[in-house]
């Protein structure tokens, strides 16, 4: 094939469709994961982003529940009693020290939800969670951040106004972190879709 001075060979063509075959399959699996996996909405704060590609984009780090988990040591949390002193339920407080772990997510009544992975710690199961000391379980953080891509002209939802919250929408894989789907803004109650 002659395209003016430019002769194309059945390797560059061939490297070229092996290239858009890659390419279909990431963006069919991601659309597979968007249909078939559960979705959640989870409180998001916003951090600096470290990425050094072009476009505009918020990074956001996820709000997860980890009151499921079994931490490594009880001496990590404080937890709720009565005037007896047995424990009650209620969400535990982690003492005053920060806590880090591996665990799987998951969404449980509608809430984005980390279970520690037990045993040996394995470095690629799961994902990376932390907690700040004194931090109710319910308000554990994913270490690793989540990027959300925004058009060149629309307008970014930061710095956020008092009494407002930044929530994402996301779909939790079997495997590896959640895939942002949309943002809101949540002030009173009331809930405001971002359209980007």
């Amino acid at each position: 094939m002659r395209v003016g001075r430019l002769t194309l060979s059945g390797v560059s063509i061939a490297l070229l469709l092996i290239q858009l075959a890659m390419v279909s399959s990431i963006a069919a699996k991601y659309l597979y994961q968007r249909w078939r996996c559960p979705r959640v909405w989870t409180h998001a704060a916003a951090i600096d982003p470290e990425l050094p590609m072009r476009g505009r984009y918020l990074s956001l780090q996820l709000t997860v529940d980890g009151c499921q988990s079994t931490l490594p040591s009880a001496k990590l949390a404080t937890f709720p009693r009565d005037v007896s002193g047995a424990i009650k339920p209620g969400p535990y407080v982690l003492r005053p020290t920060p806590v880090d772990f591996r665990a799987n997510l998951k969404v449980e009544s509608n809430k984005l939800v980390a279970v520690r992975v037990e045993g040996q710690e394995d470095l690629t199961t799961g994902e990376e969670v932390s907690a700040a000391p004194g931090a109710p379980c319910g308000q554990m953080r994913l270490e690793e951040p989540v990027d959300f891509y925004i058009a060149e002209r629309a307008q970014s939802p930061l710095p956020l106004k008092p009494g407002q919250e930044l929530w994402i929408e996301v779909t939790v894989p079997p495997k590896g972190p959640p895939r942002p789907l949309q943002l809101a803004l949540k002030q009173d109650d009331a809930w405001k879709p971002l359209a980007f």
